[in-house]
C-alpha cells in the first residue's frame, strides 16, 4: 500500500512540475506591421535677433488680477529648457493669456504663449542654454482691453546650488 501511494504521489508530482515548467510551446508572437513613415514638419529654427540681454523694469497687476509665475531652468546640460509655471493667484480665471519670451545668451530669441484656461501647474517650456545669462520676460494680458503687463523679467540661472 505504501509502495503504490509513493508511486502515485511521485507521478502526480512529476505532472505538476512538467506543467509548471511550461513545457508547452508558446504561441507565435503576432507579426508586427511595418510602420509607415509619418510626414512631420520641423519646427521653425530660431534665428538670432537683436534681443537685449539686460532685464528691465516690471509692473504689478491689479490685486483682483494678480498672478504668480515661477521661472526656472531644468538644469539638464543635454537639453536645457527654461520652464515657466503658473503658481496661482486671483487672476487665474481672468487673465486671458501669458506671453513668454526667452532671450538666450547666444542671441536667439524664442517666444510662446499660454492661453486660457489657466490653472496651477500649467507650464510652458522654451529652449535655453547652459550659461547663466538667459533672460526671460513674462507678460500677462489683462481682460480689459487686452493690455500686456510685464510681470517678470530676470536672468534664469542654468543651475542653482
Amino acid at each position: 500500500m505504501n509502495k503504490s501511494f509513493f508511486i502515485t504521489s511521485a507521478g502526480l508530482l512529476c505532472i505538476v512540475l512538467v506543467l509548471a515548467a511550461g513545457c508547452t510551446q508558446p504561441a507565435t508572437p503576432p507579426a508586427t506591421p511595418t510602420p509607415t513613415p509619418d510626414v512631420t514638419t520641423a519646427p521653425p529654427t530660431p534665428t538670432p535677433t537683436s534681443g537685449s540681454l539686460i532685464p528691465g523694469p516690471t509692473q504689478t497687476l491689479p490685486e483682483m488680477w494678480s498672478l504668480d509665475v515661477q521661472v526656472k531652468s531644468n538644469g539638464e546640460a543635454i537639453d536645457p529648457q527654461i520652464i515657466t509655471t503658473v503658481r496661482g493667484g486671483k487672476g487665474l480665471n481672468f487673465i486671458q493669456q501669458i506671453d513668454v519670451r526667452v532671450t538666450r545668451s547666444d542671441g536667439v530669441v524664442e517666444e510662446d504663449k499660454m492661453v486660457k484656461p489657466m490653472f496651477v501647474g500649467k507650464e510652458l517650456s522654451l529652449k535655453g542654454t547652459t550659461q547663466n545669462k538667459d533672460r526671460c520676460e513674462v507678460w500677462a494680458v489683462t481682460p480689459q482691453g487686452g493690455e500686456r503687463v510685464k510681470i517678470y523679467d530676470a536672468y534664469v540661472p542654468f543651475r542653482q546650488y
